[in-house]
């Protein structure tokens, strides 16, 4: 169920101190808001836009102008307005804004003066003052900085008059900061590359690649909340796309599950340890992408691809974790690849591991059987895997099965890690047991296919292990 939710959080981009901002979650989008100083009116922003303005202002028997002047050439920044005090000769022109960049005094180019050459200019400028000024529109967050929570007047609860009275035709708004898309985002607390867990906190990246940067939360119950709604409306517009998608496949390759995770990768001074993919289990294969395939030709050129039922999930319990990322698994490949993954739930980690189960039951379902090559008694045989009928061996130089047992039959098995194999079945009379010893070249691929038919055979006969 899609959730739309709003509230106050605080956000840290890592390079000023947190600021209060409005986290809104819409259906399909994350959107930040900040307070920002605009323009009241259409008609006075679209003076404060107008390319260059002459203003004259009236100084009153060698008063001040009333205004008040921040930057210079010694600070990298214009000359710029910013304070008007009501009633001053500057303040009655209502031609004059904060954020108004001053080019000329009485015709003399103030580019290259010091913010001090500056007030001296205007100081001496005579009775009667006339500037060349600008709007500054990147003046906006040096301006807006000004009004920040350490501002004694920020909290004041006339801060809407306080506001009018130090940024006359200005006022304080909502603004999008920042709008990330939800479809393909994730979510994650943990520090960029590390198994850090950040504390109340968490953060948004988009799939171009955006973020909404730390968002910081009041409390434990607050950011469960969060997590929750935020995490929900993603994983709905997954499920959509999953179902569009599904429309246009065959059966055979219908997609099951798409979701962020976390690699493990070996760590190196320019690497961090983990690293997000993407993966997803379409078909009969696990696929990890650096990023969601868009297009068809993506899932051609995925770099790791997998059957999955020639490889075996591993769901990691505590002391085998390798570091404080809790919720992680093990894929192994028969072809002796290792992924370390991690999911930042363990919902996530049990919807995996039954997404994996349910591909394995269907791929194995199409597949019905599967014939490997190894050797018995030194001859070359084929142990063929059948859904319906179990082990069975068949001897190329005799071309005759040489012993055949149901799945039922398999007591155990043991191997050396390299190729050879002892498979142990019951047989008449009952309680006693035949040793069948192979070698096999591919013997993890032999033995993860081993569980996954053994696991598909369970499935059909106890349909409620797939739930």
């Amino acid at each position: 169920m899609e959730e739309v939710k709003s509230g106050m959080v605080s956000l840290h981009d890592g390079k000023s101190r947190p600021q209060p901002v409005k986290l809104h979650l819409t259906n399909d989008a994350l959107i930040l808001l900040k307070e920002e100083l605009v323009p009241i009116s259409q008609e006075t922003e679209h003076q404060m836009k107008d390319l260059v303005r002459e203003v004259g202002i009236l100084r009153e028997d060698n008063s001040g102008l009333g205004l008040s002047i921040k930057g210079g050439a010694d600070h990298n920044l214009p000359p710029l307005i910013s304070k008007l005090l009501p009633g001053s000769p500057a303040a009655r022109t209502e031609q004059l804004f904060v954020g108004d960049a001053i080019i000329k005094i009485n015709g003399e180019a103030c580019d290259k003066m010091t913010h001090s050459e500056v007030m001296t200019t205007l100081k001496n400028s005579g009775s009667t003052v006339n500037l060349t000024v600008k709007y500054f529109k990147p003046a906006a967050p040096f301006l807006n900085k000004m009004m920040t929570p350490d501002s004694p007047s920020y909290n004041n609860q006339d801060n809407g008059s306080q506001c009018r009275e130090m940024f006359p035709g200005l006022e304080r708004q909502w603004r999008v900061y920042v709008s990330i898309q939800l479809l393909f985002a994730y979510l994650t607390r943990f520090c960029p590359g590390t198994d850090k867990l950040r504390t109340n906190a968490f953060e948004v990246i988009g799939v171009d690649g955006s973020s909404t940067g730390v968002i910081h939360c009041d409390d434990s119950h607050s950011l469960a909340d969060w997590i929750r709604a935020i995490s929900s409306n993603i994983s709905f517009l997954i499920s959509k796309m999953i179902r569009m998608s599904n429309r246009l496949l065959i059966p055979e390759e219908q997609i099951l599950m798409m979701n962020w995770m976390h690699e493990r990768v070996s760590p190196s001074l320019h690497r961090p340890a983990w690293k997000p993919k993407f993966v997803a289990l379409k078909g009969p294969d696990i696929y990890l992408f650096d990023y969601p395939p868009m297009q068809t030709r993506d899932w051609v050129r995925c770099d790791t691809v997998f059957k999955v039922y020639e490889c075996m999930l591993q769901i990691c319990k505590d002391k085998e974790l390798l570091d404080d990322r809790q919720h992680c698994c093990n894929i192994l490949a028969g072809t002796g690849e290792k992924l370390y993954l991690s999911t930042e739930s363990r919902a996530e980690l049990l919807h995996l591991e039954k997404a994996w189960y349910r591909t394995n039951h269907s791929s194995i379902t199409r597949l019905k059987h599967k014939t490997f090559g190894c050797t018995w008694r030194g001859n070359l045989c084929g142990l063929t895997l059948d859904l319906d009928s179990g082990f069975s061996l068949y001897d190329n130089s005799t071309k005759n099965f040489q012993w055949t047992y149901r799945f039922s039959q398999l007591r155990g098995s043991s191997d050396d890690g390299k190729t050879r194999l002892k498979l142990h079945f019951n047989c008449d009379p009952p309680g006693s047991t035949e040793i069948r010893e192979i070698e096999c070249t591919g013997l993890h691929t032999l033995l993860y296919s081993m569980n996954a038919f053994l696991s598909a055979k369970l499935a059909s006969v106890d349909p409620t292990f797939l739930s």
